[in-house]
């Protein structure tokens, strides 16, 4: 389980670090991440993803110039 985890928020940075330009690019790789995430800890896909555009949109809307 150890290892699942670590490699969960491996993917989960490495997705979020190309947050995307656009709204639509961000809104792709977000559901991509939370979801990757979900798919790598048994969770239900849908949330995930739900909540890796949520938290995608609400990071670079914070810090505009590191996305």
């Amino acid at each position: 389980m150890r290892a699942k985890t670590f490699i969960a928020a491996l993917s989960l940075c490495g997705l979020a670090a190309a947050c995307g330009d656009t709204t639509g690019e961000r809104i792709v790789y977000g559901a991509g991440a939370g979801a990757a995430g979900a798919a790598l800890l048994d969770g239900s896909l849908v949330t995930g993803a739900a909540v890796g555009v949520a938290a995608n949109l609400v990071y670079c809307q914070q810090n505009p110039r590191k996305c």
